[in-house]
C-alpha cells in the first residue's frame, strides 16, 4: 500500500489569512510555513504559473519545513504553452520594445525558451537537493488537444526536467474522451508520467472526467471544487467551493486503489477561498487513513 499525502494548493492566499485559520501571532511568512508544515506533510506552489520561483524562496521554503515534508510546484506558464505578461519573464530575457500583453513560447526564439527552461528548474534545485521536491505540474492549457505532436511535448518536459519528476493534468476533454482514454494512460503509462486525476466542474469545454488513474509510482489528485461559476475569471468565484463530507467520501475508496497501484499519493485542494481546502484537506484524511494533519477539522 503506498503512501497517501494530503495537503493544498495555497498556504499565503488572502482569504485564507483573513479566515482565522492561522493562530494569533503567526503573522510572518516563515511562522505561517512552519505552521502550515505541522498540520499537512504536502503543498502546492501555484505562484509559479504566474512568475518563475527564484532560488533564494526555495532555499528558505526547505529550511522552514521539516524533513520529509514535500512541495510540488507549478510550472510556469510559458512552458507549459500558456500565454504570460512579458513583465513576468526574466528581465534581461525580455523582448525589446516588445508591446504585446501577452506572449506564448512561440513568440520567443529557441534559446531565450531554452534559457528560461535552464533557468525555471535552477531555481528548484535546492528543494530537490533537501529531498523536498515532489513533483512540477504540467497542467497544459484547453488547446493542447492529444496527439502526436504533444505527446512528444509531453516527453521532452519530461526530459528537460530529468532527474525532478514531472505530473501532468489536462484542460483538453479528447485526452480522456472514452475513445482516447486508454491511449492516454497507456502513453502515460509506458513512459512513467504521473497522470493527474481531477475533481472538476463538468459540463465545460476545459472539464476533465473525475477518472482515478495511476500511471507511475505517482499518483497525484487535484480536486478543483464544483462551482458553477468555473467559467468566471474571479478565482476566488471560480474555486470557492467547500465539499460535502459526502462529496468527498465518493473519492476514499478510489484514493486507496490509487495508494494500491502507486507508491505515493498526492492529494491537493485547490478549492483556496478561505480555509476550505485546509478544512477538506483535513477531512479528507480520516476518510481515507492517512495520518493528515495534527488536529483534524470538525466535519462539516
Amino acid at each position: 500500500m503506498g503512501e497517501i499525502r494530503l495537503g493544498t494548493a495555497s498556504w499565503t492566499d488572502r482569504t485564507l489569512l483573513e479566515s482565522g485559520w492561522y493562530p494569533e501571532g503567526v503573522d510572518s511568512a516563515a511562522d505561517r510555513l512552519a505552521y502550515y508544515a505541522s498540520r499537512f506533510p504536502l503543498v502546492e506552489v501555484d505562484s509559479t504559473y504566474y512568475t518563475p520561483p527564484n532560488e533564494r524562496n526555495s532555499e528558505l521554503w526547505a529550511q522552514r519545513t521539516p524533513p520529509g515534508f514535500l512541495f510540488n510546484i507549478k510550472a510556469y506558464g510559458l512552458l507549459t504553452q500558456h500565454p504570460v505578461r512579458p513583465a513576468s519573464l526574466y528581465k534581461d530575457l525580455r523582448p525589446a520594445g516588445e508591446t504585446k500583453k501577452n506572449l506564448y513560447a512561440k513568440d520567443l526564439d529557441d534559446k531565450t525558451v531554452d534559457e528560461v527552461w535552464q533557468r525555471f528548474l535552477s531555481a528548484l534545485d535546492p528543494l530537490h537537493e533537501a529531498g523536498k521536491l515532489g513533483s512540477v505540474l504540467f497542467q497544459f492549457p484547453q488547446w493542447f488537444p492529444i496527439g502526436k505532436r504533444n505527446q512528444e511535448y509531453i516527453l521532452e518536459s519530461k526530459e528537460r526536467c530529468w532527474p525532478m519528476r514531472i505530473a501532468v493534468e489536462f484542460r483538453n476533454r479528447t485526452w480522456m474522451s472514452e475513445e482516447n482514454r486508454e491511449e492516454t494512460l497507456e502513453f502515460l503509462r509506458d513512459y512513467q508520467v504521473p497522470y493527474v486525476s481531477v475533481d472538476m466542474p463538468q459540463g465545460h469545454a476545459s472539464s476533465i472526467p473525475p477518472i482515478a488513474a495511476a500511471t507511475s509510482d505517482l499518483a497525484v489528485v487535484r480536486f478543483h471544487g464544483r462551482t458553477d461559476t468555473w467559467a468566471s475569471k474571479d478565482i476566488h468565484e471560480r474555486f470557492g467551493y467547500l465539499y460535502s463530507r459526502d462529496e468527498l467520501a465518493e473519492w476514499a475508496p478510489k484514493i486507496r486503489d490509487l495508494a494500491a497501484n502507486a507508491e505515493q499519493v498526492h492529494v491537493l485542494m485547490n478549492n483556496c477561498y478561505r480555509d476550505y481546502a485546509q478544512v477538506n484537506a483535513e477531512q479528507l484524511a480520516g476518510l481515507v487513513g492517512s495520518p493528515g494533519p495534527a488536529h483534524p477539522a470538525e466535519a462539516r
